[in-house]
């Protein structure tokens, strides 16, 4: 299902193990690896050598790439590579869309010494902005990737773009062969403890239950091997946090817009939180306009 991956690379040390991560996914996928380096042109690097004008951030980026591609080499994966200028969030953006990419993988807060453009905002930037799938891989010194993925978290709160985004997942998960958790969270921390409270925190109940169950019947159709059914009460975030940790999660899949969301991915919103704070890779689907 992704036969062209982008991944936009800075040579950083977060950025390296990514590049292990995105390697194995292609191997699986039978899919090209696309290196991009952008040189922000937010930063002055413009230096004269020999009295002729040089980039000096492109010729790091031309370094950076060819080292990429040994990588590469030696791991077997195909792939290409380009150096381009501009902004970096949006020029990713730009890039992916233009090329027809089936998947952007990126590193977030990455490990000490990730500095660059790709610490962190950037990727959030990325997420908040792609109408291409985004992988988002936080690399921590104690956490570690495994791919294949055997067990993959689905949060769903039942609208549109979850359920587009669910879809999405559920048809990578069986691919995998992988278990499926599927994950409603009733935020019932704005509820008080009235009648009304309790007719909606009952509805609200219902309502995530239902939400589980269209993913799991998806699941089915989609030919899933197995799926794991989870309510949970309190804030979203949390909820997916303690699913990952408690089930041994090994990637997320979600949509980037909710009941809430009506302009893509809102800033703070729960798909931009758990980019920046699970630890382990997700995958953020946005539904087309």
């Amino acid at each position: 299902m992704y036969d062209d991956i982008l991944l936009p690379f800075d040579g950083s040390e977060g950025a390296a193990a990514v590049l292990h991560h995105a390697s194995e996914l292609a191997h699986w996928a039978d899919a090209t690896v696309q290196i991009l380096y952008v040189a922000d042109t937010n930063r002055d690097s413009v230096t004269v050598v020999e009295g002729q004008p040089v980039d000096a951030l492109v010729q790091e980026g031309e370094d950076i790439v060819d080292e990429a591609a040994k990588t590469l080499d030696t791991l077997g994966v195909d792939y290409g590579t380009d150096v381009v200028q501009g902004n970096p969030a949006p020029t990713i953006v730009d890039y992916a869309e233009r090329y027809h990419q089936d998947l952007v993988v990126m590193p977030t807060r990455g490990r000490e010494g990730v500095s660059r453009y790709l610490a962190g905002s950037v990727s959030e930037k990325v997420v908040r902005l792609s109408s291409v799938p985004v992988l988002t891989v936080r690399m921590q010194p104690d956490e570690r990737l495994v791919f294949p993925y055997e067990r993959v978290l689905v949060p769903t709160d039942g609208s549109d773009a979850a359920t587009y985004a669910a879809e999405h997942t559920l048809s990578f998960a069986a691919a995998l062969d992988a278990t499926v958790h599927v994950l409603s969270v009733v935020d019932d921390s704005a509820l008080g403890l009235d009648v009304r409270s309790t007719i909606a925190e009952a509805e609200s109940e219902q309502a995530a239950t239902d939400a589980v169950e269209a993913v799991c019947s998806t699941a089915a159709d989609l030919g899933v091997p197995d799926t794991v059914r989870h309510v949970g009460h309190g804030a979203p975030v949390e909820e997916i946090l303690d699913c990952i940790e408690s089930n041994d999660v090994h990637a997320v899949g979600m949509g980037t817009t909710g009941r809430r969301g009506t302009d893509r991915i809102l800033l703070g919103s729960v798909a931009e939180k758990t980019v920046r704070s699970a630890p382990v890779p997700v995958v953020t689907v946005a539904k087309p306009e």
